[in-house]
């Protein structure tokens, strides 16, 4: 069975979707297993999707970030964004110069990754 066939829509589903709409960045955070990966590749499946939890993405995504991010044009999935938190900053300056490119972020409910977005991604992110 595919991914798909699995999924159980959630009623948060259409909150997103809403913000979707409105916002460039979308933050998904909660704990560990609790099925923000599935919801965000079920809900944004024309979205690349990037886990940051992979050593080699991370990498990239560190070492070379406007690279990275300028990989797809109209945006992207970064999971465990937690893992490169400086991404933030570039995302921001993305939005900026063009409101239609999207990002949706997801990571752990640590009180360090929330700070840092609401920081860097003020008035650009429904979390």
């Amino acid at each position: 069975m595919n991914i798909e066939t699995k999924y159980i829509r959630r009623e948060l589903s259409a909150v997103i979707e809403e913000a979707y709409r409105y916002f460039s960045v979308i933050t998904i955070t909660g704990p560990r297993q609790s099925g923000k990966t599935t919801l965000i590749r079920n809900l944004f499946p024309h979205l690349p999707y990037y886990s940051l939890e992979n050593l080699d993405v991370r990498s990239f995504a560190e070492n070379d970030p406007i690279a990275f991010l300028n990989q797809h044009v109209k945006g992207m999935i970064l999971d465990e964004v937690h893992n490169a938190p400086n991404l933030l900053s570039y995302i921001q300056g993305m939005v900026d110069e063009d409101a239609d490119r999207r990002f949706i972020l997801s990571g752990s409910s640590q009180f360090a990754m929330l700070k840092k977005v609401s920081q860097s991604l003020a008035g650009r992110t429904a979390v």
